[in-house]
């Protein structure tokens, strides 16, 4: 067997592999005096089947199998063995793979297109500065979620009549259309001037209002249209609300019965302590989002400060070849991306490789236990489970077929790779406002 490389470029080749009658005759014989000696076919005794018999029945099965078999660990053994930055998967040539013919040919050549990164070197320094945008919690942030937590404990009442303080649950649908679909009001949020239209309504009375009038948060807008933010943004136009229920909610006192409610028997036991609690509970969520949104801007960064070339036409030919729902469309529109994905997955493992970031199968254990403890009632569950916590976590990463494994393994590395990469550069945090937050995200969204 022969096989060898002609490079066209630094990103592209053609790898030709050469068999021969002499590669394969041995594995072949082998399989067939071995299911000789099994098999079970009218006429014979079991066992007792004659290899040519064998040979003349599944011959040419065995033949295909074992020169499949070839092909695939010499492929895995070049690349391997001439440390070769193989992208996506080689291409067979479709045409001369389908010209063999199996019944009469002794020796086979197959022709693979590989598509390879050029050598790169990723360079990790203090001298890297790359701003985290950190949002910054306001007072009237913190007061909003204390009194938002206050109704959410609060004593719920059903008037007859809406008030501009009330919650209104209902349907809407936009002018002119005839379905109408859940939503959700909150008159109290609505713009002062636009109140009027949904106070003193009852049940089964309907509102008509302009929704760009009645307020310019996107969030709130997704919520009343029942829609995702990143698409109420821009939404305009005329629509109608149906009343189906009118809830007041008569905020909770600021007492240790609330205080317990929301945070544990005496976590807090003051207003101001309570205060400073949600403050901090929402420095934590606020600190999460802003750590999520920093990982983004990593890749942004690495995927256009790193020079790597990639063989984007074998790239767009094998995505197109691998996956029937990408259309010359949807590469026109999705490639940039998904190129800009493929950089930063091949710096995060040279990355890897430098700092020599391992992941054991003790780290992946421990992994899932911090998640079934997280997911499943914090501390309690793990003193309820004592000594067999470690078995409940061996049975959850077998299953799903290993697939939890793999998904934990893949997400510990990640997490390993970022931190190695944050702790080697520059971090200028800077605060901004939740809307300047939200209009970054959006940004990156596009």
């Amino acid at each position: 067997m022969n096989i060898t490389l002609e490079k066209k470029s630094k990103t592209d080749g053609t790898l030709r592999i050469s068999i021969t009658e002499a590669d394969y005759t041995p594995a072949v014989n082998k399989k067939i005096k071995d299911y000789a000696g099994r098999a079970n076919i009218k006429g014979f005794r079991q066992g007792k089947v004659p290899a040519g018999v064998i040979k003349n029945m599944f011959g040419k099965s065995f033949l295909a199998d074992e020169v499949n078999n070839l092909i695939s660990k010499s492929i895995t053994g070049y690349i391997k063995e001439n440390k070769l930055n193989v992208l996506g998967e080689p291409l067979p040539n479709e045409e001369k793979a389908a010209a063999i013919d199996w019944e009469t040919q002794k020796d086979f050549e197959f022709e693979f297109q590989l598509g390879m990164a050029e050598e790169f070197s990723v360079e990790l320094s203090s001298k890297i500065k790359i701003t985290r945008n950190l949002i910054e919690v306001t007072d009237k942030t913190v007061e909003e979620a204390v009194e938002e937590a206050r109704k959410r404990y609060g004593e719920v009442s059903h008037p007859e009549t809406s008030t501009d303080d009330c919650q209104l649950f209902g349907e809407i649908k936009p002018a002119g259309d005839e379905e109408f679909k859940p939503s959700y009001i909150p008159v109290d949020r609505i713009e002062n001037k636009q109140k009027k239209k949904f106070t003193g309504l009852k049940k089964e009375d309907t509102a008509e209002f302009q929704i760009e009038d009645i307020t310019s948060d996107a969030a709130l807008r997704a919520q009343i249209l029942n829609i995702a933010e990143t698409e109420a943004a821009d939404v305009k136009g005329t629509y109608i609300f149906k009343v189906n229920t009118i809830n007041v909610t008569q905020p909770a006192e600021l007492n240790q019965e609330f205080f317990d409610k929301v945070f544990g028997k005496d976590a807090v036991q003051t207003s101001e302590a309570f205060s400073a609690k949600v403050r901090e509970t929402i420095e934590e969520n606020y600190l999460r989002e802003s750590d999520h949104l920093f990982d983004h801007e990593l890749e942004h960064y690495f995927a256009d400060h790193v020079k790597i070339n990639l063989p984007e036409d074998f790239l767009k030919s094998w995505l197109k070849r691998t996956d029937a729902k990408i259309t010359d469309e949807v590469l026109q529109k999705e490639f940039s991306t998904y190129v800009r994905e493929m950089k930063w997955n091949l710096i995060k493992e040279q990355v890897a490789e430098k700092n020599q970031i391992k992941v054991e199968a003790t780290d992946v254990r421990d992994k899932a236990k911090q998640m079934i403890i997280e997911q499943f009632g914090g501390a309690a569950i793990a003193e309820q489970l004592g000594d067999r916590m470690d078995a409940f976590a061996d049975n959850y990463l077998q299953g799903n077929e290993g697939q939890n494994f793999m998904r934990l393994y893949n997400q510990l590395r990640n997490e390993r790779i970022i931190k190695s990469i944050r702790e080697q550069i520059t971090i200028q945090d800077k605060k901004i406002s939740l809307d300047a937050f939200k209009k970054i995200v959006a940004e990156h969204r596009h």
